[in-house]
């Protein structure tokens, strides 16, 4: 089973443990790109929104979206009461992906994609740690950044450069999906990936709801990372294992 790791295209993919840094893109394209690259670094907060409108909505287009009714739609409603309902003012839509993919990511439009593996895995506490973190990366800038790579990383960055940041509107679905599977496989550093759980233990705590699911969740995260081939989720950096050790810690007060 290949386990891949999506919190937004602004925002972050699931998981906590992981997501790829900017050095993973295609650095080396940016720089040959020369002006090309300086739009993608410098597109605006609205700029990464509407291209977190269009990669999602090509997303949804690829992946089998579970029905209202679903079991996995149901549980995630229950999962998500009292969690965050917007995102940096972006009203957060939820939604889960029908695929055995261990994943979860979130964009900077308030797009939230939990993948039915990684339901299939976890408990609702550590349902809840996951999609915090996800959050975090969203709340804390993360996922613009991770846009602007995915942007430049893109074959989109062929239009940008031949138009103003117009071509942002003119994106065609294979495009806007190239840009999406860029933001998703792309990871987070490790500093990144530290302030998003601390997001999420923060936002656990302010909720009264159990911060236990961050340790176990790491936990499991970490006995799958084994054989996951280093791709993902469970490509944490920090490893796994620190991470559940940090957020332990943090629950005993040291």
């Amino acid at each position: 089973m290949k386990i891949k790791l999506l919190t937004a295209i602004v925002a972050s993919g699931v998981v906590l443990a992981g997501c790829k840094t900017m050095e993973s893109a295609d650095v080396g394209g940016l720089l040959d790109s020369g002006s090309t690259a300086m739009k993608a670094m410098t597109l605006t907060d609205d700029d990464v929104v509407t291209l977190s409108n269009d990669s999602c909505a090509a997303m949804d287009a690829q992946n089998k979206v579970a029905d209202a009714k679903s079991k996995y739609t149901l549980r995630l409603n229950k999962v998500i009461a009292g969690m965050p309902q917007a995102v940096n003012g972006k009203k957060a839509v939820y939604k889960v992906y029908m695929t055995q993919d261990v994943n979860a990511w979130a964009m900077a439009n308030g797009c939230i994609r939990v993948y039915s593996g990684l339901m299939d895995l976890m408990n609702d506490d550590e349902l809840r740690g996951v999609i915090g973190h996800e959050i975090g990366h969203v709340a804390l800038g993360h996922s613009k950044k991770r846009m602007q790579t995915a942007y430049a990383a893109s074959a989109a960055r062929s239009i940008a450069a031949n138009s103003g940041n117009s071509a942002l509107a003119s994106l065609s679905r294979s495009q806007a999906g190239d840009v999406g599977e860029k933001f998703i496989n792309a990871q987070f550093s490790q500093s990144q990936e530290s302030a998003a759980d601390d997001y999420s233990f923060d936002l656990l705590t302010e909720k009264k709801m159990s911060r236990q699911g961050l340790v176990t969740s790491f936990q499991k995260l970490a006995k799958l990372s084994a054989g996951s081939g280093g791709s993902s989720i469970l490509s944490s950096h920090p490893p796994s294992e620190q991470r559940a050790k940090r957020m332990q810690d943090r629950i005993d007060g040291k």
